[in-house]
């Protein structure tokens, strides 16, 4: 699940800068990409929570050590990307 929801905050990550890049509003596909984001990592953190249940720590061992970074990187890019437009927006306002 957290392997589609990753690829729509992807995708509408994208319409996002493009909407910005073709002056229409841009704002619903910025906050669908935030909040694809979040249910990106709610869904990761709901499987983490599933493997401790039934104590399978060779998952826990194998995935979530390389999983941390992933996430980390990955949601800051989101964030990053998301916003862009806002602050392009406040830069050519100066």
């Amino acid at each position: 699940m957290w392997v589609i929801l990753g690829v729509i905050a992807i995708v509408v990550t994208f319409i996002n800068l493009y909407l910005y890049a073709a002056g229409k509003d841009y704002k619903l596909a910025m906050a669908l990409g935030l909040s694809f984001t979040a249910l990106t990592l709610c869904a990761e953190y709901s499987l983490v929570s599933d493997w401790v249940e039934v104590e399978d720590w060779a998952a826990l061992m194998d995935v979530v050590p390389g999983m941390e970074r992933a996430l980390w990187f990955l949601t800051i890019v989101s964030i990053l990307l998301n916003i862009a437009p806002i602050l392009l927006e406040l830069k050519g306002k100066k």
